[in-house]
């Protein structure tokens, strides 16, 4: 057996042998890819203090990620397509890990933001690459299976983010959290060398260059629009990106509809499990990261935890999701997609909701079911969700099904952090407002409102000053944990109410179970094979 894999998937007269190891590439590929936001949540905080990152800076070091990672997937994957799975695979690897390493030495903040999107535009080639290679080893009866592993590696790097975050925070500064990443990548590479057979689509034709520059310029300007407008205001910027998201969107599906052989045929969206698990990777997400996102600042800001603590106490979110995967594998054939996506909506809603309960009293037990019970729902969902809308695509799309999988899963994260973080942001400021009034001056006033580390800084300053006191001091620490307490209460109710709308939608989109146990191709090309580690049409 050679060492380094060269026979095509396409020429295989059967299923790879080495698939089972090779799923474990793409898994640790995909784990540096969702780790390079969630370890950076419990990082902010030193970040912040060693660069002086306003709000605005703050919200684009974390967003000049997801940014490109949002607007390229549907267009990267396509080219990964075309020419080569597993060398995009290895190219978006090689990227992200150079991004992390340059965001580990620099020290300016529109450096740290460029490398962002360096590792951005590395991770949205990665992603859609992962799932592409993972339906063109596998064939059918072990596929769901594998999207199982796939997907439950996406809710253990929630939580294993933090963790490892944490632990290098402990001893090392803050750039130490981007090259956590960087010896994954270099195993996963060589793993993809060794174990990922070559993979690209046959007769694909032409690429539509012109749609997936459309593609870009929609997703992009949205993804910077929900960012923009709700954290910072809806000024000229955000507006104009908005009108030119919906204008974009509107010409791409008529440019769709009309070409030959389009990036993304807008005629899927008519498919019905197709549509509907797309909504539901969204919702997921837009309630998981924007509540994740909240959580871990009151586990810091309010109990005191430090990352470390805060990423061990993510942890029972990630092993919910591994009883949640292994408990669909077992379900979904039995009682079909809808049955199992539609009952994980309403415990990850039933999980935000949960939420509404936080008071200035509450303690860390007091998130311990809210979490374990999104990250079941994310185990329990996912997984069906997207095995159903990597079913719709011929193996000719398969990239392209994978970038339209991710850009639901990103979307909808990016979303859920800037949607309810803006909302957390007003609660928080009014709340903050009704409870010092005039006690404070207003400089010290406006630098408390800006942010619950804010508050604790400006706590931390009249407790030094002779003139202020630490009773005072004390004062204003009790206002600012009540004051985001009551914040993340309203907010949750009004996520909870956004993805019960999102239950209502999926259950009514999704049809029943008689999709549930094959992929659902498009009716224009009947003739796709059912096998997708054969090759063949």
């Amino acid at each position: 057996m050679p060492f380094v894999a060269t026979t095509p998937v396409e020429k295989m007269s059967g299923p790879y042998p080495r698939r089972w190891w090779a799923l474990i590439v793409l898994c640790l590929s995909l784990l540096i890819v969702v780790m390079a936001n969630t370890s950076l949540i419990v990082a902010a905080p030193d970040m912040t203090r060693d660069l002086g990152l306003s709000s605005s800076d703050l919200q684009w070091v974390i967003d000049g990620y997801t940014v490109p990672y949002a607007a390229l997937m549907l267009v990267l994957g396509a080219i990964g397509d075309k020419y080569s799975r597993r060398g995009a695979l290895i190219t978006g690897l090689l990227l992200f890990a150079a991004g992390a390493v340059t965001g580990s030495l620099v020290h300016g903040t529109g450096l740290v933001i460029a490398a962002r999107a360096v590792m951005g535009v590395g991770a949205a080639v990665v992603m859609p690459a992962t799932l592409s290679l993972l339906v063109a080893m596998f064939p059918r009866g072990e596929r769901v299976k594998a999207i199982t592993a796939w997907s439950a590696t996406s809710g253990l790097a929630i939580a294993v983010g933090p963790l490892l975050a944490g632990w290098l925070l402990e001893d090392h500064a803050w750039g130490s959290t981007f090259l956590i990443n960087v010896p994954i990548a270099v195993a996963a590479v060589i793993g993809a060398l060794v174990l990922v057979p070559p993979s690209r689509a046959r007769d694909m034709g032409r690429i539509d260059y012109v749609g997936g520059l459309l593609s870009i310029v929609s997703i992009g300007s949205l993804v910077y629009a929900t960012i923009e407008g709700p954290h910072f205001g809806w000024g000229a910027g955000p507006v104009a990106a908005a009108v030119v998201a919906g204008v974009g969107l509107a010409v791409f599906v008529l440019w769709e509809l009309r070409h030959p052989h389009p990036m993304l045929d807008v005629r899927t969206f008519a498919l019905r499990p197709f549509t509907g698990s797309m909504i539901a990777v969204l919702f997921f997400f837009f309630g998981t990261f924007g509540a994740i996102y909240y959580s871990t600042q009151y586990l810091q800001f309010v109990l005191g935890y430090d990352p470390l603590e805060t990423g061990v106490r993510l942890l029972p979110l990630a092993g919910a999701v591994v009883v949640g995967a292994a408990l669909t594998g077992r379900l979904t054939p039995r009682l079909g997609v809808k049955a199992m996506v539609v009952t994980g909506m309403l415990i990850g809603t039933a999980g935000v909701l949960l939420l509404t309960q936080i008071d200035r009293t509450s303690t860390y037990p007091d998130f311990l079911a809210p979490m374990a019970m999104l990250g079941f729902a994310i185990g329990l969902s996912v997984s069906p969700a997207t095995d159903t809308i990597m079913g719709t695509f011929p193996e000719s799309d398969l990239g392209v099904g994978g970038g339209a999988n991710d850009t639901a899963v990103e979307l909808g994260g990016s979303l859920g952090i800037a949607l309810l973080g803006s909302l957390l942001g007003t609660a928080y400021r009014d709340e903050l407002t009704d409870l010092v009034g005039g006690r404070l001056p207003a400089a010290a006033l406006e630098t408390a409102k800006d942010s619950v580390g804010g508050g604790l800084a400006v706590a931390e300053r009249i407790a030094a000053d002779p003139a202020g006191g630490a009773q005072q001091a004390q004062a204003l620490v009790g206002a600012v944990q009540e004051a985001f307490a009551h914040s993340i209460a309203r907010t949750s109710l009004v996520g909870g109410i956004i993805m019960a709308a999102g239950t209502v939608v999926v259950l009514a989109v999704l049809p029943g179970r008689r999709s549930a146990h094959k992929p659902v191709r498009r009716e224009e090309e009947p003739e796709v094979r059912e096998d997708a580690a054969s090759g063949t049409r």
